[in-house]
């Protein structure tokens, strides 16, 4: 593995993890008032671009950390929606 793809799977994965401790909160307080479902929308559409992106350039760190970015991040929309 070329070593900028080692940096590439590590930013990937501490920015999807930085979604961790919203699921977190919202998971436990069952409290997701805060949390702007225009912004989680707006915010799955980008990331399912970088996605689309990610496999056009064939760039493995970016499609793998993005998608588990994008599954964070629906966790979030779903907590959301039953919790609102």
């Amino acid at each position: 593995m070329v070593n900028i793809e080692i940096i590439g799977y590590l930013a990937g994965i501490i920015v999807a993890m930085s979604l961790l401790p919203q699921i977190i909160k919202a998971w436990k307080t069952k409290s997701t008032k805060d949390i702007s479902i225009v912004w989680t929308a707006i915010y799955m559409v980008g990331l399912s671009l970088w996605i689309t992106y990610g496999i056009g350039i064939s760039s493995y760190p970016l499609i793998l950390t993005i998608s588990i970015e994008l599954a964070m991040a629906s966790s979030l929309c779903i907590l959301k929606l039953r919790y609102g």
